[in-house]
């Protein structure tokens, strides 16, 4: 099925897989109770947590494909799209999802730490593989919150709702340092072809022709989201992306400001800068001095 289906509310979803809801901006769904389903694409109006236990086919999300496999986590903020090939056939989903709308949180210190959760933004080929013992705690976590979506709602639901989930995000971020670590042959692999994707870059003139390097030019060369590139390379060499990139236009302006017959402004240029004040002001905040006083 090419057609996306839009949904907007938790009641939308929960009918859709012919299950009650019990709270309007959160759910649990226990895909095991649900009935056999054709594949399709869908975009939430809210966030989304995916536990897999079966293999159930390719994944389709943006232009990318992904083995769904089992033990698997996928994040999803609103708006995001993703499905699987619609092969004919219905399939038994088994596994767990828990959706929560974004007016479940605002104004709750879930809110303010979501922006640390940027896993929410990977793509799914980046998705968490979890062992049996962390499976144990993230349905420990599922648990909790359904204890409270079974119980009536009172003025500590939302709290203690919102607190569960900001918790077993908590654990998520553990889990993915964990994988991080775990992957650590192929993390290198991809610090490597960073570097030398940066070396190329200014090795091809691409900075004077299409100006400084972002950090989502390498992540796409990558084939990788903006956040998982970023977290990665923090994550393997303690420095953000964009510090790399920064440390090799200090290194190799350096070399250039060494030859007295370019001027500052030309080195900036060449550089990727559009203005040479930035380059100045870039300069002397790594090393301390102005271009000028370098040279001197």
């Amino acid at each position: 099925m090419d057609e996306i289906v839009r949904i907007e509310t938790i009641d939308e979803y929960n009918k859709m897989m012919g299950v009650e809801t019990l709270n309007p901006f959160v759910s649990i769904i226990d895909f095991s109770k649900c009935e056999k389903r054709y594949f399709q694409r869908n975009s939430f109006g809210f966030y989304a947590i995916f536990l897999k236990d079966v293999v159930c086919g390719d994944m389709i999300y943006g232009k990318s494909t992904y083995d769904y496999q089992e033990g698997t986590l996928v994040f999803l903020a609103p708006n995001q799209v993703i499905g699987i090939k619609d092969n004919g056939q219905k399939f038994q989903p088994k596994g767990f999802a828990l959706v929560f709308h974004p007016e479940l949180i605002r104004g709750t210190s879930l809110a303010k730490n979501m922006k640390d959760y940027t896993f929410f933004s990977y793509k799914v080929n980046e998705a968490l593989h979890i062992s049996e013992q962390e499976r144990k705690i993230v349905l420990d976590c599922l648990d909790k919150i359904k204890i409270e979506l079974n119980h009536s709602i009172d003025k500590h639901s939302k709290t203690l709702i919102c607190n569960n989930i900001d918790l077993l995000l908590s654990y998520c971020l553990r889990f993915y340092d964990r994988q991080f670590i775990t992957r650590e042959n192929v993390n290198k692999d991809l610090l490597s072809r960073f570097e030398d994707e940066l070396d190329e870059y200014f090795n091809n003139n691409n900075a004077e022709k299409e100006g400084l390097p972002t950090v989502a030019y390498f992540a796409s060369k990558m084939n990788l989201s903006n956040n998982y590139f970023g977290d990665l390379i923090k994550k393997e060499t303690g420095k953000t992306a964009q510090e790399h990139i920064q440390d090799k236009i200090i290194d190799l302006a350096k070399e250039e400001i060494l030859d007295k017959n370019k001027s500052i402004s030309e080195i900036a240029y060449s550089l990727g800068f559009n203005y040479p004040g930035h380059f100045t002001r870039l300069f002397k905040n790594k090393v301390g001095v102005s271009p000028n006083e370098y040279r001197a």
